[in-house]
């Protein structure tokens, strides 16, 4: 039995649930995208303790932060699942599943994926029900919906979430700042004596990269408009945070490793605007508060840009085929994913988009 919501429809609510499991151990941008479902669920089931599945960082960012996820739970490393972070200490699946079903969850919810590697994991915590997304050749859940690639991320886990009874309350991310991320902000970053922006260039894939060159165009318009820039990395990224504030050729504050995850929140809260690749940062800035321009491949276009156009402007690289072979990679970028296998090549797939273009948007969000 369904009943109607602003989404589609919505199936029964499982009875009796006091602990649910959220499989969801990615990147920081993948997380960002599922905090709408994750609301969904402690609206469902508000007296329910919901333990997030994932990664170490999670950890550190839900410290005593408000929002839906009660405590994180980490899944050790695992082929689909997740990879060792930096000096990670070794874990067995076997000690992490027994762990598991000692919580004895009532509801498990994969929303990690089609779930080829993330449905056994789900079945083996031993939950009453079982909850989620199956792509073709993936083994089934009690309730699940289909994976299907092109879907925006936020939708897909928000008709996850509904097979259970809980219907959208947002569709919007939302991340709360703490007072402590805030504090932290300004003794890294000091009072601002001017409006700030943050740029942000660096990505995990060098195919989701815009050029250090256009973003050195961005900070040197926008600090000749009277703004503090700010360029924001990981220790990772320092190379390319070096090759912008070379290319901008005046004065800007790089940020490499400066901030935790929550003090990069706060940071980007307080800015004026976010101009970033499309990568975690541009999705944590938008979940707190932030304007922001973002720069896509079409095809995470389609899957991971906001709809919202009030603070938000994607701008949209068309390329459609490698820039170094030609292979056609319209099913996708990322590794392993339909399309992509016959191409060894990590080359911008949005060198193309104009630095007049972002600095247009940049300067219409920034005028209000």
């Amino acid at each position: 039995m369904t009943t109607p919501s602003v989404l589609g429809p919505v199936g029964e609510r499982v009875p009796d649930v006091e602990r649910i499991a959220v499989l969801r151990a990615n990147a920081l941008g993948d997380f960002i995208f599922v905090l709408p479902a994750l609301e969904a669920l402690r609206a469902a089931y508000p007296g329910a303790e919901i333990v997030l599945l994932g990664a170490p960082w999670h950890v550190e960012l839900w410290h005593d932060r408000p929002g839906p996820v009660d405590r994180v739970l980490v899944v050790p490393p695992a082929p689909g699942i997740r990879d060792a972070g930096p000096a990670e200490p070794p874990a067995e699946l076997a000690d992490f599943l027994a762990a598991a079903r000692a919580e004895r969850f009532d509801l498990a919810m994969q929303l990690h994926g089609g779930g080829a590697n993330s449905n056994p994991l789900i079945t083996r915590l031993g939950a009453r029900v079982t909850a989620g997304l199956r792509a073709e050749g993936a083994s089934p859940l009690d309730r699940w919906i289909r994976y299907v690639y092109y879907q925006h991320e936020v939708i897909r886990y928000l008709e996850a979430v509904a097979l259970v009874g809980a219907p959208a309350t947002t569709i919007t991310p939302a991340l709360a700042v703490t007072d402590a991320d805030r504090a932290e902000a300004r003794q890294v970053l000091g009072a601002p004596e001017r409006p700030r922006v943050a740029l942000h260039p660096g990505a995990t894939d060098t195919r989701r990269r815009w050029p250090p060159e256009r973003f050195g165009d961005v900070a040197r318009a926008l600090a000749g408009d009277g703004y503090e820039v700010l360029v924001t990395g990981t220790p990772a990224e320092r190379e390319t945070v070096d090759a912008v504030v070379v290319a901008a050729g005046v004065p800007v504050r790089p940020q490499v490793g400066t901030l935790t995850l929550g003090g990069l929140a706060a940071c980007y809260a307080d800015c004026a605007l976010v101009v970033s690749n499309d990568t975690g940062p541009l999705h944590l800035a938008a979940a707190v508060g932030a304007p922001t321009v973002g720069v896509y491949w079409v095809g995470n276009l389609i899957n991971g840009a906001t709809p919202l156009r009030t603070r938000h402007r994607p701008i949209a690289s068309w390329t459609t085929h490698c820039p170094v072979c030609g292979v056609d990679c319209t099913p996708g970028i990322y590794p392993h994913r339909p399309g992509d296998g016959d191409c060894p090549h990590r080359d911008s797939f949005v060198a193309d988009v104009p630095a007049v273009e972002v600095v247009e948007a940049a300067r219409e969000l920034l005028a209000g």
